[in-house]
């Protein structure tokens, strides 16, 4: 087994190490926590089970770090799914590996591919747009695990937003082959170029949800607003219990 560190933030195990050091090991569920899903998964048990059981759960988004020196006085640094995306394309390339890309339209699919085939030549890229449902039938996940198993790929990409893609993966683990299963959502429209992520400034100044927000206010107020303050309430509260 792999080994790597991770530092303990509200009752998940977060971590805190390099990408360089994910685990090696088959079906490496690889999950990201902000305080949006945070916040989503105290509503929902099957989606907070997801999340804890995660091989890996990166720390995306400042409300995390900022809770981890906030409550226990440990600094972590923030590591996106862009991050995570950008690391792999570096690794497959360099070795001539494989990825999946599991949901989205088959229009943002297709986008993914050429843009690829520019950027990193040396990778082997399949994709499947599965069905646009709430929830998938028994024939729909079966498909898709078809789908990407006769690819056979180093690293799956899912990407059908929280907590669905979460909850798949946890869901379907055993049965996928392949090395990594990656919940990266909005990372899916961002390399297409479909939406645009907020520039290198907001991403440096650790306010990168605030560049979606000033982009796209209206759905983005329930996710950081109103939950941004549910979410100062769970703070609060933990800090308390201190």
């Amino acid at each position: 087994m792999s080994t790597f560190s991770t530092t303990s933030c509200l009752g998940y195990q977060v971590f805190s190490d390099t990408l360089n050091n994910l685990p090696k090991d088959k079906n490496t569920v690889i999950n990201t926590i902000n305080q949006y899903s945070y916040c989503m998964a105290e509503k929902d048990e099957n989606f907070k089970k997801a999340l804890q059981n995660s091989d890996v759960l990166l720390p995306d988004g400042v409300g995390i770090t900022i809770a981890s020196k906030f409550l226990y006085g440990k600094k972590i640094k923030k590591i996106a799914g862009a991050d995570l995306h950008a690391h792999f394309m570096t690794f497959l390339n360099k070795t001539g590996g494989s990825c999946f890309y599991l949901g989205a339209s088959n229009e943002t699919l297709e986008k993914i591919k050429i843009k690829m085939q520019k950027e990193f030549p040396n990778i082997k890229v399949g994709a499947y747009s599965p069905p646009f449902k709430k929830t998938f039938s028994s024939v729909d996940n079966e498909q898709m695990i078809n789908e990407v198993n006769n690819f056979s790929p180093d690293v799956l990409f899912v990407g059908m937003t929280a907590p669905k893609q979460e909850k798949w993966s946890f869901a379907h683990k055993n049965l996928l082959k392949t090395n990594y299963i990656c919940a990266i959502g909005a990372v899916f429209d961002f390399y297409a170029g479909t939406v645009s992520r907020p520039s290198k400034f907001w991403q440096n100044l650790g306010l990168e949800w605030l560049g979606r927000f000033f982009k796209e206010p209206k759905r983005m107020w329930t996710r950081y607003v109103t939950n941004g303050f549910a979410y100062l309430g769970y703070l609060l509260k933990e800090k308390a219990r201190n």
